[in-house]
């Protein structure tokens, strides 16, 4: 039993607790709320006379939490409902200013319009816009040409690989790699004994004249009658060789020109043109081998060298171009930006005829000698204000 009589006297006393706090805090808010608003205000006795409400204070006297009235002259009297105060009469702590007029339009009142005189000085609304930096360039007659890039080897013009005419053993050489031999030389000796039989050495003859760019055997090896002794080259005239995708025959003619860079002379471009088509196809790379030959050789283009060639496929002369920088896509429609005489960009839809890195050509949409914007354009829009520079 004692124990019931303490929880429910512990339950009685945290009531009583919670009953005194919610006290506390509800009559605080309730004493600030019937506090008067208007302090200084008139008495309820004065407002309560005659049932008729005052009119609000002109002048300095128009102060407290009341709103006072809006005077019209000296006549603001009983219940009529004043005017808006002009001049410098219009202050006090609750009311709204008027709307000056004339050389008084001062301090956070809105001016009025009208006037000619009125608000001079101030900035025109939302402002202007700031000019965009920009570059030009005049569409001009040009010339593009178009490539594609591929890799190939050089090689002599006539490659032929010398065979002994009998097998056995490499015994003698007479002449290295870089050599140059004539046609009919014996160029090495085969000995073609074998155990228990000895024969006389039999010699090996070149069948062209050339250069020796190959000897892939040494004396001593044992060779057959389809070992390469040497391959003789003809240095005079060199060749490059390489493969055209599938997606480019229609264009390879014979005289198609091409530029060439070499790894061995990065900083020099060298000239050749197409000499040699294969007339069909490669079926597993789907590749058309061709051959071109240099316009100018050079004796310090050597064999086996590794060449980048940029094979010209299309080339047009004396038609508009523009940089290819200056042209924006947008949503599958390519645009470019024109100054005009006022310094006003202005936005014109192009078709594109032949392109490379540097340069499109332009079919329609603007005209030869218009400026167009190469720099900066991605910031403007349809007549924006521009500020050109060089």
């Amino acid at each position: 039993m004692k124990k019931n009589k303490i929880i429910t006297l512990a339950i009685v006393f945290l009531i009583v607790l919670f009953a005194l706090l919610f006290a506390f805090s509800f009559i605080p808010l309730k004493t600030k709320s019937s506090q008067p608003q208007a302090q200084g205000g008139p008495p309820a006795e004065q407002r309560a006379q005659g049932g008729e409400r005052p009119a609000r204070p002109q002048g300095d006297n128009a102060q407290g939490g009341e709103r006072p009235a809006r005077p019209q002259g000296d006549n603001a009297q009983g219940g009529e409902r004043p005017a808006r105060p002009q001049g410098d009469n219009a202050q006090g702590g609750g009311e709204r200013p008027a709307r000056p007029q004339g050389d008084n339009s001062q301090g956070g009142g809105r001016p009025s319009s009208g006037n000619s005189g009125q608000a001079q000085g101030q900035a025109p609304r939302g402002g202007a816009r700031n000019a965009t930096t920009v570059r030009i360039t005049p569409v001009s007659p040009g010339t593009i040409e178009k490539s594609v890039v591929i890799n190939g080897e050089i090689l002599a013009r006539n490659q032929v690989t010398i065979y002994p005419t009998v097998g056995g053993r490499l015994v003698e050489t007479r002449f290295r790699i870089g050599d140059r031999v004539n046609r009919g030389d014996v160029v090495a000796m085969i000995d073609p004994s074998r155990p228990g039989e000895v024969y006389s050495r039999s010699p090996v003859v070149a069948t062209v004249s050339g250069t020796i760019i190959q000897a892939p055997f040494n004396i001593g090896d044992t060779l057959s009658t389809q070992s390469a002794v040497f391959v003789v080259g003809d240095l005079s005239s060199l060749l490059v060789e390489t493969n055209i995708p599938e997606r480019f025959v229609a264009a390879v003619t014979q005289g198609l020109r091409a530029s060439l860079k070499l790894e061995a002379m990065p900083n020099e471009t060298f000239i050749a043109e197409v000499y040699e088509i294969n007339p069909v196809l490669d079926p597993a790379s789907r590749t058309l081998k061709i051959r071109l030959r240099f316009i100018n050789p050079d004796p310090r283009v050597k064999a086996g060298m590794f060449a980048t060639i940029s094979l010209i496929t299309n080339r047009k002369t004396n038609i508009p171009v523009i940089p290819r920088i200056s042209i924006i896509n947008t949503y599958g429609s390519w645009i470019v930006f024109v100054a005009d005489n006022n310094n006003v960009a202005h936005r014109k839809e192009i078709k594109l005829g032949l392109d490379n890195e540097e340069l499109v050509e332009i079919l329609d949409g603007i005209s030869m000698g218009d400026l167009v914007i190469t720099a900066g354009q991605n910031f403007l829009s349809d007549g924006d204000p521009i500020r050109i520079v060089d």
